[in-house]
């Protein structure tokens, strides 16, 4: 498959859909860094939720996905299957939570959770170790994701192309700030579902529908490639198992998923009008992200195991079943849907990064306000130092971009490096006693045990194992051999905060949090279950009973149903 006419018109327009919105967002004015970070804090929950969408639908995932699927079968999604756990736990407890904190990055919340010298420390330092080596890497790898679609697609030089791309983001996310990302991620969605989508059907079709793909994946591979099950699956080492749905979810710090609900989807809460259009974004962005958007890549993956099946580097299916099957028009539309994916989360990663560097290191310890004439002076300074920190950010990644050579790699690169820290950032919701050493012990134990755990070579479930015991030992041992926070702090966090929890009690000044648990883990549990209803529904529905298809389909939509008339 080439480029036709109609292609380059489809990429034309998205193109100058891109301009249209960064000069709208220019004249809109980015006057404060709450406008530029956080959209002005007035975003409705549909615009919310869509965006954080959006920004999980990198072009890296769907590679990543092909290639779990040829190694695992479709059980080998429970690699981020799992993030679900997490990531409803942050829509029933911690959406509300964050809103109330009236803070700009869940960095600065740092300071009104914990207070001192260790807590500005611990401001710092994180801002810089999440805005380059974590976000840095997470852009490396959706960079990676993007080089091999080119690469198979275009045949030119990849990282002439990227480089290209990078500066066209930069300078479009300096210009238009978190608004434009949220409005174009409204409209990338979009696009991104339908190219998938059809780029689903004529894989499926090629290969003469879904009863004879069913039939060759059957006799030609020696397991069992439609299981749900990863326990069941002799592709997947029990350690892996178990780490992918009873630890990593809840341990580690995966992009979209945070244990604590926090980085770019916490920026989306900032951004939200009030508590209700937070909780119900992420909501919104839980559900699309988990029951309705993995099919699509799904099935794509298990036709290129059809069609490709001696290829060596499996992630490189997906953008090779696109040159194979997709007509022309169509073949211009799912180049926009990568590219859409490609923008959507490479600027909202460069927005967020900035607004660590400049929020919470620069603003914070470098050029303070109060070295302005005025607060309208120095928030137009910070602005522009947000504009250029945006633009080397950009050329940061693309140099990290060159370590990494499969986007799995990337994932279990985060996961390992973050393995441990997960249960302090979770606990430090509902137990006083956590103070800012107990964050400082863990992100440095982490650290340590990933290279550690490296060097002496033990594999990625071993060494997530490992770590987490070792940092969670380590954190936990710091908070009690060090001073609590004081009780002026405390106070102070909870009057704006109103956590859950009847440890908070000696700090409430009487006023306790309206919040209950019971009702939140009942919402929990109930998100989780339309979600896996979904997930298995469809999948009864392509390759097996469809009666019971429609049974899990109708018993996820009624739930769902249910849990958003609560909200």
């Amino acid at each position: 498959m080439s480029f036709d006419t109609f292609d380059y018109l489809v990429i034309a327009g998205y193109v100058a859909l891109l301009v249209l919105v960064a000069v709208i967002a220019k004249r809109r004015g980015q006057n404060s860094l709450d406008d530029y970070f956080a959209g002005g804090k007035n975003l409705p929950w549909w615009l919310v939720g869509i965006s954080m969408v959006a920004t999980t639908f990198a072009a890296d995932t769907p590679l990543a996905i092909t290639g779990l699927v040829a190694e695992y079968g479709i059980a080998g999604n429970w690699f981020w299957w799992s993030w679900m756990f997490s990531g409803v736990i942050a829509v029933f407890i911690y959406a509300r939570l964050w809103k109330r904190a009236g803070v700009l990055t869940d960095v600065e919340f740092l300071e009104l959770r914990y207070g001192g010298k260790p807590a500005s420390f611990l401001r710092g330092f994180r801002a810089l170790y999440f805005a380059f080596p974590f976000n840095c890497v997470i852009m490396g790898w959706v960079t990676v994701g993007m080089a091999k679609i080119l690469a198979v697609l275009t045949g030119a030089d990849q990282w002439l192309i990227i480089t290209i791309l990078y500066a066209l983001i930069a300078a479009y996310i300096a210009l238009s700030g978190l608004w434009g990302v949220v409005v174009t991620d409204f409209v990338q969605f979009f696009i991104a579902m339908i190219g998938t989508i059809a780029l689903a059907y004529f894989s499926v079709d090629h290969v003469g529908g879904l009863a004879e793909l069913k039939t060759q994946l059957t006799t030609t591979l020696d397991f069992d490639v439609f299981s749900f099950n990863p326990f069941a699956n002799p592709e997947i080492p029990i350690a892996t198992a178990l780490v992918w749905v009873g630890m990593a979810w809840w341990a580690t710090w995966n992009p979209g998923a945070e244990p604590g609900g926090g980085g770019y989807v916490a920026q989306r809460m900032f951004s939200a009008k009030d508590e209700r259009h937070a909780v119900g974004g992420t909501l919104l962005f839980n559900i699309t992200m988990y029951a309705i958007r993995p099919w699509p890549w799904i099935l794509v993956a298990l036709v290129s195991l059809v069609v490709f099946p001696d290829l060596t580097d499996k992630e490189a299916g997906y953008p090779m079943m696109m040159k194979e099957v997709l007509p022309a028009g169509w073949f211009g539309l799912m180049i926009v849907a990568f590219l859409s994916a490609f923008v959507s989360t490479i600027s909202t990663q460069l927005n967020w990064g900035s607004s660590y560097v400049i929020n919470d290191f620069y603003k914070r310890f470098v050029k303070k306000t109060d070295q302005f004439d005025s607060e309208a002076s120095a928030q137009k300074h910070y602005v522009l130092v947000s504009r250029l920190t945006t633009i080397a950010m950009a050329g940061i990644a693309i140099l990290v971009s060159y370590f990494f050579d499969s986007v799995k790699g990337g994932w279990q690169f985060i996961q390992a490096l973050s393995a441990g820290i997960g249960g302090v950032l979770i606990l430090r919701w509902f137990w006083p006693r956590i103070n800012a050493w107990s964050e400082i012990s863990a992100m440095v134990a982490s650290g340590i045990g990933a290279v550690a755990t490296t060097i002496m070579g033990l594999g990625y479930a071993e060494g997530i194992i490992a770590t987490t015991v070792v940092s969670t030992t380590t954190w936990l041992a710091v908070t009690f051999l060090t001073k609590p926070e004081s009780n002026e702090t405390l106070t102070r966090y909870f009057a704006r905060v109103r956590p859950m929890g009847k440890g908070w009690q000696p700090y409430s000044e009487g006023k306790l949090s309206h919040d209950q648990l019971k009702p939140a883990l009942i919402n929990i549990a109930m998100s989780i279950t339309v979600i896996l209803f979904f997930l298995y529904g469809m999948g009864e529905l392509f390759f097996g009973d469809s009666i019971a298809g429609a049974f899990f389909l109708g018993g996820g939509g009624y739930l769902g149903w249910r849990l958003v008339r609560k909200i």
